[in-house]
């Protein structure tokens, strides 16, 4: 109970409305609530919740923050309601833990001309909870996901998509992807009829004004919807990330750095848009208030503009 009134007083405090809008948009540039964008992102990356660890109170109480924000927004449940519970094990070095209790939310507005057509979007949830005492909140890793999701699937419930558009907040990304592989072993929809995922994770901040899509290097067709999304933002979109350069670190090829690996490992096409590495990766320091509004909402408004573009030209896709 204490948790669950924890929760209620952090809806209220953190409403939308409780933020002044950021930057003014450039013309031709997609509509958004920046002030309800602001008010997610904060609550799902407050102390309270503690770093979301999957299966943590932390993890319960974004739970109950997301499915609450879809019912706002009007995105329909598959079934009785949003949620998707899974199970798996995971293994580091040689230890291995159990996770019972692990859970997806995930929803979708119907497609007016396509419905039997899908792009999931999709953002994780979940971070590294507390670690030797100290709370990793994940506001950048992926709160901000997050609310850019809910800013995509508000746009869509005023502009009905010709697609039917899926909305997915997974669990388990930080042990290994194990949410996106939970959806698609066993989707409430026909995944082979999945177009694309769009992914995010960490668009809220970059020093130098720019976010990398990743995925046309595997989707060529993708290159010029990703331009003319970007032809009316402030915000610099760089392509790569998507291959392996030679004298490159590893982990310079986002491929499988988050959820969209396991669509592509389906062989669905993907196009994951996030920042660089900044210095509050994976530390306790990566809180709301290392946010860039300014940035952030400019970011939210690409990627709504990018998902209007492409559930418009799904079928070019190849």
């Amino acid at each position: 109970m204490k948790n669950l009134l924890a929760l209620i007083g952090l809806i209220s405090l953190f409403a939308p409305g409780a933020f002044a809008a950021s930057a003014t948009p450039l013309a031709g540039a997609a509509p958004l609530d920046s002030a309800t964008l602001l008010a997610d992102v904060r609550t799902l990356s407050a102390p309270e919740l503690a770093g979301r660890r999957t299966g943590s109170e932390g993890s319960k109480m974004a739970q109950v923050y997301i499915a609450r924000r879809f019912e706002q927004i009007g995105i329909k449940p598959f079934g009785a309601n949003y949620a998707m519970p899974f199970a798996f094990t995971s293994l580091r070095g040689q230890v291995k833990t159990e996770y019972p209790a692990a859970l997806n939310l995930v929803g979708h507005i119907r497609g007016s001309v396509h419905p039997e057509r899908y792009m999931v979007v999709s953002a994780h949830y979940d971070h590294l909870g507390v670690q030797k005492g100290a709370a990793y909140l994940g506001a950048d890793d992926n709160a901000s996901g997050v609310a850019a999701m809910l800013a995509v699937a508000a746009y869509f419930k005023q502009n009905p998509p010709q697609n039917t558009i899926v909305f997915a907040a997974f669990d388990a990304e930080e042990l290994g992807h194990h949410g996106a592989r939970a959806l698609v072993k066993a989707a409430p929809f026909p995944i082979a009829k999945v177009a694309l995922n769009l992914n995010f994770d960490m668009v809220s901040r970059n020093d130098k004004n720019e976010i990398y899509a990743a995925g046309t290097r595997y989707t060529p067709s993708l290159k010029p919807l990703v331009a003319k999304a970007a032809a009316s933002s402030s915000v610099k979109v760089r392509l790569g990330h998507d291959s392996k350069v030679p004298g490159a670190p590893p982990d310079d090829d986002w491929t499988g750095q988050s959820d969209h690996a396991v669509f592509h490992e389906a062989g669905i096409a993907f196009l994951y848009f996030g920042v660089e590495d900044h210095a509050d990766y994976h530390q306790p320091s990566d809180s709301f208030e290392k946010i860039d509004p300014t940035f952030f909402a400019e970011v939210a408004r690409l990627l709504v503009s990018a998902a209007a573009i492409l559930d418009q030209n799904l079928d070019t896709l190849k």
